[in-house]
């Protein structure tokens, strides 16, 4: 695995070194990153769940890219755990869609297929369409509120030149979506849409990376907040799904270009 950047600082981890245990250049590359003042103690449940986010974080910010094989071993020095909790994130990463198990190969991270971007997007649209609409006909002013401020940072960080605006911008992107759904209030919906983006959050990288996506995907989040502001639920729905087959058309074009 050639990892590029620390995508594990979010989880709190043990001492790496260890006595007779020589690292290789992929996990002294993540230690690196990793602040020291985080090796404390948790419980085995939050340290599960801080495991799974970390490797789906690096997953989605392609550190581990597409078709990488995630050796258990390399992974367990990496992040100072046990294989126990290892293989307990792999296999959620598993019912995710985001690994795949190879025979006699293991665990690598999931290859999505032009035609499986093409179905993930379509559902997708779909569901954000239902999203943008509901949270017209039903979002507080609050709610509203939350809606401005959040798609207010995102300017900001369009604005950025730091050369992880794309990640921050996927990260505050995420919370603009999270401000939709519960304004939507339709936990189903929730549910569905969250699991979509899951599978779909690896390719968003690669798409917002293309010249002038990010501007271009900060102008189509502007009108959505636009037409939900004008309280008109059916033009929402329509450019939430504007929003989505743009980047479905350049996710496909990214996959034809690998294929």
């Amino acid at each position: 695995m050639n990892t590029r950047r620390s995508c594990v600082n979010m989880i709190v981890l043990r001492p790496l070194m260890r006595e007779g245990v020589r690292m290789s250049d992929t996990q002294m590359s993540v230690k690196e990153g990793m602040s020291t003042n985080r090796q404390v103690v948790r419980p085995a449940a939050t340290l599960r769940q801080q495991v799974i986010e970390g490797l789906r974080s690096c997953i989605s910010d392609l550190t581990f890219k597409p078709g990488d094989r995630l050796i258990e071993r390399e992974l367990c020095e990496m992040l100072g755990v046990s294989r126990t909790l290892i293989r307990e994130a792999l296999s959620q990463l598993v019912a995710e869609g985001l690994v795949q198990t190879i025979p006699h190969k293991g665990p690598i991270v999931a290859v999505i297929t032009k035609n499986e971007a093409k179905g993930l997007y379509e559902v997708r649209a779909a569901l954000e369409a239902l999203a943008g609409h509901q949270f017209t006909e039903r979002a507080s002013n609050d709610q509203r509120v939350a809606l401005m401020q959040a798609l207010k940072e995102l300017a900001a960080i369009r604005d950025m030149s730091a050369d992880d605006a794309i990640l921050l911008f996927l990260k505050q992107k995420a919370k603009f979506y999270d401000v939709i759904l519960e304004g939507a209030g339709n936990p189903v919906l929730t549910e569905m849409l969250r699991l979509v983006h899951t599978r779909v959050m690896m390719l968003r990288a690669t798409t917002l990376s293309q010249e002038g996506r990010l501007e271009q995907s900060y102008d189509e989040i502007s009108a959505i907040v636009d037409a939900v502001m004008r309280n008109d639920p059916d033009q929402a729905a329509a450019a939430c799904k504007r929003h989505v087959q743009q980047a479905e058309r350049l996710a496909v074009e990214v996959l034809a270009d690998i294929d």
